[in-house]
C-alpha cells in the first residue's frame, strides 16, 4: 500500500495523527477494525509510519517496528498491591478485554485474586533483572504479552549501549517472538511534563521519581476507552487514622507495609516515588475520563 500524507486526511484525523506521532512514537499505531472512524487513517499510518522502537534483533541492530493492536474498550489495570489478597477478583479481571500489569508481579499462585491473563506489562528498568531471573515464566509462557520497558537514558540508550537495553537485546536473541518495546527519551520527557503540569513541581528539581503506575496509567488512557483499576488506594487512604497494615506487594507478604512505604517516599526530600501525589492526580483524571477504581473503591472516583 502506498503511503498517503496525513495532511490529505480530515482535519480531525490530522490532529490524531500528530498526537500519536508525538506522544507514542515508540508504540506506533494501534490496529483498529474497519468499522472504526479512524480505520482509513491507521491504514495510511501502517503504510507510511515506522515508529522508533528500542527492541533489537540478535545482531544488535534496531529494526523499527510499530506496536499494532486494537484499542481496548475495557481494560483491567491490576495493581501489585497487597490490597488484592483475598479479593477473589481473578475471574472479573480475566473477563475484561485487556489486562495491564506492572513490573514482575506474578499471576501464578494468585489467579483467584489477580487473574491469569496479561495483555500488556509495563516494566521499570529496575525490575528487568527480576524478570530475567524467571525467564521461563515471563518469556516462554507469556509470549502473547506485550512488554513496555521504561527507564532513564543511561540505562535505555541504544547509541551508548545502556545496560538495560543490552539485557533486552539478549532476551530478544533468546526469545525472538517476544514483543518488547521501550519508551523513547521523548516519551519519558513527556511524562515528566505531565507530572509538572498536574502538580506544579518539576520532577527532577523536586527530587521525585515517577512510578511504574504513572507510566501505566498514561498508557492505559491511550489504549483503553474505559479503565477499571483494581487494588489501588486513593491519595487519602494512607493519611487516615490507623489504616490497616497491607503488604506493599501481594506477592511479598511480610516485607514492606504499603502505607508506611507510601508515606516514607512522599516525605523523602530526594529520590522518592510520590505515590500519594500521583494518586491525587489519578483522582482528578477519573473525573474527566472513564476511570473506575475498585477494591478499594474511591469516593468520587
Amino acid at each position: 500500500m502506498t503511503a498517503v500524507s496525513p495532511e490529505e486526511s480530515h482535519p480531525r484525523a490530522q490532529r490524531h495523527w500528530r498526537f500519536w506521532r508525538t506522544h507514542w512514537k515508540l508504540l506506533g499505531v494501534f490496529e483498529i477494525n474497519p468499522e472504526h472512524e479512524f480505520y482509513p487513517l491507521t491504514c495510511r499510518l501502517r503504510a507510511g509510519l515506522r515508529a522508533a522502537t528500542q527492541a533489537g534483533a540478535a545482531d544488535g541492530r534496531v529494526r523499527p517496528q510499530p506496536l499494532e493492536r486494537a484499542p481496548c474498550r475495557r481494560c483491567a489495570l491490576v495493581s501489585s498491591s497487597g490490597q488484592m489478597l483475598g479479593s477473589r477478583l481473578g475471574k472479573a479481571i480475566d473477563g475484561e478485554e485487556c489486562v495491564l500489569r506492572m513490573n514482575h508481579a506474578p499471576t501464578r499462585g494468585y489467579e483467584e485474586d489477580v487473574g491469569a491473563r496479561s495483555t500488556l506489562r509495563v516494566v521499570s528498568h529496575t525490575s528487568v533483572p527480576l524478570l530475567l531471573r524467571n525467564q521461563p515464566y515471563f518469556f516462554e509462557q507469556s509470549q502473547d504479552t506485550v512488554y513496555v520497558v521504561w527507564g532513564p537514558p543511561k540505562k535505555m540508550s541504544r547509541e551508548q549501549g545502556g545496560l538495560t537495553y543490552r539485557a533486552l537485546l539478549e532476551v530478544m536473541e533468546k526469545y525472538p517472538d517476544l514483543q518488547i518495546y521501550t519508551l523513547t527519551e521523548q516519551k519519558m520527557a513527556y511524562c515528566d511534563d505531565v507530572f509538572q503540569n498536574e502538580t506544579g513541581k518539576n520532577r527532577m528539581k523536586s527530587g521525585s521519581f515517577l512510578s511504574t503506575g504513572w507510566f501505566t496509567m498514561i498508557l492505559a488512557m491511550e489504549l483503553c476507552e474505559q479503565i477499571l483499576v483494581f487494588g489501588m488506594v486513593s491519595d487519602h487512604y494512607c493519611r487516615e487514622k490507623n489504616p490497616p497494615s497491607v503488604p506493599y506487594h501481594y506477592f511479598e507478604k511480610g516485607r514492606l507495609d504499603e502505607c508506611k512505604t507510601y508515606l516514607a517516599h512522599e516525605r523523602a526530600p530526594r529520590a522518592g516515588h510520590r505515590f500519594i501525589t500521583e494518586k491525587a492526580v489519578f483522582s482528578r483524571w477519573a473525573k474527566r475520563r472513564n476511570i473506575v477504581f475498585t477494591h478499594p473503591s474511591w469516593a468520587g472516583g
